[in-house]
């Protein structure tokens, strides 16, 4: 089996990075509206467009992190020398840059 550096916590990162993206999800969502005093609808969060903004931001720093976290894991449990780890994380590093402009 391959790394275990860090415990295979990285793959908690991975399932918050779920967890953000279904609660970024939910943000418009008719359940999180309420009824003001005037009987209009109100978003739950005042500005949520900033709020999936932030979200965003985070992901992106959870998606990078997880890709290193990986490949330092893999690294220093010795399934990649330095050669491979430098290609490996450029070439996922890649893959990522590239999914975010589709």
């Amino acid at each position: 089996m391959s790394g275990g550096t860090f415990d295979y916590k990285q793959y908690q990162i991975n399932d918050i990075i779920d967890q953000i993206d279904g609660i970024k999800l939910r943000i418009d969502l008719p359940t999180n509206e309420e009824i003001n005093s005037n009987g209009s609808l109100k978003s739950y969060f005042n500005e949520p467009d900033k709020i999936k903004e932030e979200l965003d931001k985070a992901l992106n720093l959870l998606r990078l992190s997880s890709i290193y976290v990986q490949r330092i894991d893999w690294l220093i449990a010795g399934d990649d020398g330095e050669d491979s780890f430098h290609q490996r994380l450029k070439e996922e590093l890649e893959v990522y840059e590239v999914s975010l402009h589709k």
